[in-house]
């Protein structure tokens, strides 16, 4: 080999995209706060497998946090992306409007539990669509103070940060939060609280901290997302709906990682019968691209005066185009039902591993939002997040993309494409269970 040819190679080499010199890069550009999972950097992808720059093929049970629910770049999305793109980009909806938009609120006020005439406004983010939630419950009843659950998450802007239920990772250094905020206990029957004492806090708070006249809202996940994936129990939504009429407070559910179709519903709450005030919606009602939504009663969704709500982005014409796409792929490809079967293969996959491996402490979900919760062999039943951390790097090594979460860091939630094949899915599994297995060992 000649000179010349050496020195091809050597600059070909150094000039090779791969892992460890995007991480160089990323840690010298991007701002340390912004946390990562994996220092694997993707590639492309494709319903629900993943590539990574160095042409490593990845199994993806995280979805994005729950916004790939139709998989990745779906051909319908897709093509309706496409032809949207041909049309126009932006025009600012409040400037502008265009028919998407209005479509999509059609398409999801039908869909809406309930049946009072239903109104929706769209904005880009999740914890947007809290924040424009809170303002109209607040201009609605005129009250000031909110109610949310320990656990709980709802977003990273002040308010929503105010309103999410665990300081570590996200509230530190960053208080003073938004006053007239108050929490009281989740229940979870995994780590004894009952509904009967999640009911007595909310008493107990009613009568040391603030009375229910000054309470606007209370906002809950139907089935709490980043907090664990502990599903709200049917009989305490219920209680909690009787509650907010009693008072007049209104109640908002967030389903923003719940909704579009992940637990068998569209709507998480929908399995309880409870038809909540407002409610929230994002990640994957567009299969990917950015867009978010409040949908509620219309009386309470018009107490706002116009030029109240909005934003320079606010419903997208590309992403409302996305999202109309995903409400068709929802229908027409059954993934409702798909929903509920994969849930049932999930749970019970999970369950047999639990019967082999003592670390699984639980198995839990609804429809295909499902989780396992780790613990330490001790009698006491210790929470593990150390091994949680353990599968998800190993995991990766084995080709699988897994999320942990939790209020001890101990759960890894499972957010796997509807749209994945049932071998994909049981590859998956199959990856978990030996993981497991060599951890264990």
């Amino acid at each position: 080999m000649n000179a010349t040819h050496t020195q091809q190679l050597a600059d070909t080499t150094e000039n090779l995209i791969n892992n460890q010199k995007l991480l160089a890069r990323r840690n010298e550009a991007v701002a340390r706060g912004v946390a990562n999972m994996h220092n694997i950097f993707a590639e492309r992808a494709e319903n629900a497998e993943i590539w990574d720059v160095e042409g490593r093929r990845f199994i993806d049970f995280a979805g994005g946090i729950g916004v790939l629910n139709t998989g990745h770049r779906h051909g319908k999305v897709m093509a309706a992306v496409n032809e949207q793109l041909e049309r126009y980009t932006h025009t600012c909806f409040q400037v502008m409007p265009y028919e998407p938009y209005v479509a999509l609120a059609e398409r999801l006020n039908a869909l809406a539990p309930g049946d009072d005439p239903k109104k929706t406004l769209f904005l880009t983010t999740g914890a947007e669509a809290v924040e424009n939630a809170v303002k109209i419950a607040r201009a609605h009843t005129g009250r000031p103070a909110l109610i949310a659950f320990n656990g709980g998450y709802h977003g990273r802007t002040m308010m929503t940060l105010g309103l999410t239920g665990k300081v570590a990772p996200y509230k530190i250094g960053f208080g003073p939060f938004p006053n007239e905020i108050y929490h009281v206990p989740f229940p979870n029957r995994v780590h004894g609280v009952s509904i009967e004492a999640s009911l007595e806090a909310l008493g107990n708070l009613f009568k040391a901290d603030v009375e229910p006249s000054r309470v606007a809202a209370i906002i809950i996940e139907p089935v709490m997302g980043e907090g664990g994936f502990y599903p709200a129990p049917f009989e305490f939504l219920k209680r909690l709906r009787a509650i907010c009429d009693e008072h007049g407070i209104l109640l908002i559910a967030d389903e923003v990682q719940a909704g579009a179709a992940r637990t068998g519903k569209m709507f998480a709450i929908e399995h309880s019968g409870v038809v909540p005030d407002l409610i929230t919606l994002a990640k994957s009602v567009a299969g990917g691209f950015p867009i978010s939504a409040v949908v509620g009663r219309a009386a309470i969704m018009d107490s706002v005066a116009p030029g109240g709500l909005g934003g320079t982005y606010a419903g997208s014409p590309i992403a409302c185009a996305a999202a109309l796409a995903v409400l068709d792929v929802i229908e027409e490809e059954g993934l409702l039902q798909r929903s509920l079967d994969m849930g049932e293969h999930l749970r019970s996959r999970l369950g047999a591993m639990a019967g082999r491996f003592g670390s699984i402490g639980d198995v839990r979900g609804l429809g295909a939002m499902v989780a396992m919760e780790l613990f330490k062999g001790d009698a006491a039943r210790t929470p593990d997040p150390d091994l949680a951390r353990a599968l998800v790097a190993k995991a990766a090594e084995r080709g699988l993309i897994l999320l942990s979460c939790g209020i001890y860091g101990n759960s890894i939630r499972i957010l796997v494409p509807l749209t994945a094949s049932d071998a994909l899915v049981d590859e998956g599994l199959d990856i978990i269970e030996s993981c497991l297995g060599e951890l264990s060992a």
